[in-house]
């Protein structure tokens, strides 16, 4: 459970490299075990410049970088996670953490304590899930109350000696670099508290605890015969334990329905103490059956003053949410458009929000519209040629929606209407957002009675969750070709 090495790239497209190393770390000691444990199969970790060039490339974040490459784009390498193997020196280093935020690139490369050929299950590699629990501490460190860049350059600077404390010899202790920052600030504090290494000082106040399900489903739906619509659900179980004592241990449970989805994938939070080894095991790969592991899913802990992700799953539901069907075709110079959703019967029919975008690329303003909606309410967003149909809260009894309409466009103006590379001709589709409170697709939900508490008082324990669309489309079943996820990758 240690990190090689960790790096903060600033994304700085037009530039010669696309991008500059803002900060480095390299761990000597962790390095030496890697190539022992690793053995024949060992990869050094490259110096900053080839290390840049090549993750910016596997990102697709290169200014030159528009050609089509098999081993990076082809449908075969769909990344599920922020998990990528980079090609330095003709050997590939895998794996590599590593992910976009706010135009900053952070990365870093676990420890893998085993020899890389065959390659592991990422289940396996614990350096894996620390890694990502270290740069998003780093990320929330950067960017909380930032005003500025100079506020960024101070921060950057204070990096060094933060990441002594956090994460001394590449080992996490702590990912809240706050923490780390207010330790520094009073170390004799902190020593008369006699505080674990990851936790720095104590709460008082009332006791109470939150944990907040949110679950987000991705879909690909193509209206073909000969081609399978994809779609998949990712959970994450957020939790705030305000607690008194230096180290209170808290047990939650995660349950499913009967009829539930198992959860696979599962990741969880560095102060996890101890784990069932089917809950470690149940894995997205494997085909699904009877025998598979359903619960209940229990994670015991010691946890830190601040919220946290508690786990990481993903789940293989048997059918996507709202089942669709897009036909868009040309007619001269019209433009006739079809939608159809069905809302599917296990579905908790009271969202939050619920609405379909019909964009439309590559074309001019829409100048003339006819349409007709067996419900909700259509905007017209002419200039953007964007249509947004506004579902509304609920579908109504009969479960199905419809929407057509006749689009006629003007003449496109420069740098004005929206433009892409993949939605050309007939290629189009409609994105959904919606979201459903208090309600999962793979029917889990956190027990309020069931979770355990070993400190002092009662704590008062709230539970929540939700269903959010992420990725969410339909596309024109009258395509000449499927468009994947990859595609769609920046």
């Amino acid at each position: 459970m240690a990190q090689r090495a960790v790096w903060l790239i600033r994304h700085e497209p037009g530039t010669p490299l696309s991008g500059t190393v803002r900060f480095s770390r390299r761990y000597p000691t962790v390095e030496k075990r890697a190539r022992i444990l690793n053995g024949l199969s060992y990869v050094p970790v490259p110096e900053d410049g080839p290390f840049l060039k090549a993750l910016l490339f596997q990102l697709r974040l290169l200014d030159d970088d528009k050609d089509f490459v098999e081993r990076r784009d082809s449908c075969s390498h769909i990344n599920k996670a922020s998990i990528y193997g980079l090609s330095v020196g003709g050997e590939e280093l895998w794996p590599v953490v590593a992910f976009l935020r706010n135009d900053m690139v952070y990365a870093s490369v676990p420890l893998v304590e085993q020899a890389l050929a065959p390659r592991p299950p990422l289940i396996s590699i614990s350096g894996v899930s620390q890694g990502l629990e270290l740069l998003f501490g780093i990320q929330d460190f950067l960017y909380s109350s930032q005003k500025n860049d100079t506020d960024l350059n101070t921060k950057l600077n204070q990096l060094p000696d933060l990441l002594l404390q956090a994460c001394p010899l590449g080992t996490l202790l702590d990912a809240n670099l706050h923490n780390s920052l207010t330790s520094l600030n009073f170390a004799s504090v902190t020593q008369q508290q006699k505080q674990p290494a990851w936790k720095v000082g104590t709460y008082k106040g009332k006791a109470q605890i939150s944990i907040s399900i949110t679950e987000k489903v991705k879909c690909m739906q193509y209206g073909k015969q000969d081609i399978a619509d994809t779609w998949q659900v990712v959970g994450t179980v957020t939790c705030k334990c305000d607690l008194e004592g230096s180290m209170p241990n808290v047990t939650v449970s995660l349950n499913l329905p009967t009829n539930g989805s198992p959860l696979q994938d599962i990741i969880v939070h560095p102060c996890v103490t101890s784990l069932d080894s089917a809950i470690l095991t149940s894995s997205s790969i494997d085909t699904m059956d009877d025998s598979a592991f359903s619960g209940p899913y229990k994670f015991p802990f010691t946890p830190p003053l601040e919220s946290f992700n508690l786990c990481y799953y993903t789940s293989q539901v048997p059918v996507p949410p709202i089942l669709g069907s897009y036909h868009m075709q040309e007619e001269e110079v019209q433009l006739k458009i079809t939608v159809n959703l069905k809302l599917h019967e296990s579905v908790k029919n009271n969202f939050e929000i619920c609405e379909a975008h019909i964009p439309f690329y590559n074309r001019g303003p829409v100048t003339h519209l006819e349409y007709k909606a067996s419900f909700g309410q259509l905007e017209v967003f002419r200039e953007k040629s964007l249509l947004v149909w506004i579902i509304g809260q609920k579908f109504p009894k009969s479960m199905e929606i419809s929407l057509s309409g006749t689009l006629t466009f003007g003449v496109k103006g420069l740098n004005k209407q929206p433009f892409d590379h993949i939605c050309i001709g007939n290629t189009a589709y409609v994105k959904l957002h919606f979201r459903i409170s208090d309600y999962t697709l793979t029917g889990c939900y956190a027990d309020q009675h069931s979770v355990q508490v070993f400190a002092s008082g009662k704590p008062k324990i709230s539970a929540y969750r939700k269903l959010i669309s992420s990725d969410y489309y339909i596309w024109n079943s009258k395509a000449p070709a499927p468009v994947t996820y990859a595609s769609l990758l920046p």
